[in-house]
């Protein structure tokens, strides 16, 4: 095989994906990502008085407009993929919060359901497609099972955030405490992924699950109350300089799709 038909075997075999790459840049706008979806999902849940049904009601519905513009998307839009993710975050902390304090099942009862939700999307997902890597996404059942992983773990999030942070109902860090202790999951992740011979997908899924407390507890850190260990701030206040920090890195940071290995999957 000379080398332009090995490049056009290669090609063949890969093609440019719909989802973002995971570069630094990824996780610098997926963690404000996260933590806009905690303030904007507390202004209308909280500052609106709209309560946590109707809050997720109305992102569910933004989430599902969205969701379906990307899924018929023939190629990557950096900021529809960004949209869907504030979207599943946004309803991640409406419904997180449904079902801690509407439900009355407090936040250990939330974050196992959501933790057992989570597991049984990812084994489903494995044991249908025999794969859950992110350079698998060939196919429309493959984008359906990521976003329905990635909403289960926005939403656990949210949830396992509260539990450690919360001064009252919860573990105590206090949000400080919280945000650094997620930071340092963070960082063992990427020690694991530079060395050690951890699966790179496994990393990929547990950094993606641990930004998501980590924003949480950032967020609740802005606009909680002083009292409680917050620094106050207008939700309204938080949730707009966030969009505009977000959009500054989208555009700081080169956006590119994660190359797809095309499967031989019929």
């Amino acid at each position: 095989m000379n080398r332009s038909q090995y490049h056009e075997a290669r090609g063949a075999a890969h093609s440019l994906g719909k989802v973002a790459a995971p570069t630094l840049g990824f996780w610098l706008i997926k963690i404000a990502a996260t933590t806009l979806g905690e303030t904007a999902g507390d202004a209308v849940t909280m500052s609106m008085n709209l309560g946590y049904l109707v809050g997720t009601v109305i992102f569910a519905a933004i989430l599902l407009l969205a969701l379906c513009i990307q899924i018929r998307a023939e190629r990557f839009h950096p900021m529809l993929f960004w949209t869907v993710i504030v979207a599943t975050t946004t309803v991640g902390t409406t419904l997180a919060d449904f079902c801690d304090r509407s439900l009355g099942i407090g936040y250990p009862g939330g974050s196992t359901l959501l933790f057992a939700l989570l597991m049984a999307s990812l084994l489903i997902w494995y044991r249908t497609l025999g794969t859950v890597s992110i350079q698998h996404l060939d196919s429309r059942g493959a984008e359906v099972f990521y976003w329905m992983t990635i909403l289960f773990s926005q939403t656990l999030g949210t949830a396992l955030g509260d539990w450690v942070a919360d001064p009252d109902t919860g573990w105590g860090f206090g949000y400080q405490g919280g945000a650094l202790l997620f930071a340092a999951g963070l960082i063992v992740v990427i020690a694991a992924y530079y060395w050690s011979r951890i699966s790179h997908t496994i990393l990929f899924w547990a950094a993606f699950i641990l930004t998501r407390p980590l924003g949480a507890t950032v967020g609740d850190f802005l606009d909680k109350p002083v009292a409680s260990g917050g620094l106050a701030l207008s939700r309204y206040t938080a949730s707009a300089a966030l969009i505009v920090c977000m959009l500054v890195l989208i555009f700081v940071f080169p956006q590119r799709a994660e190359r797809v290995q095309r499967s031989a999957r019929p």
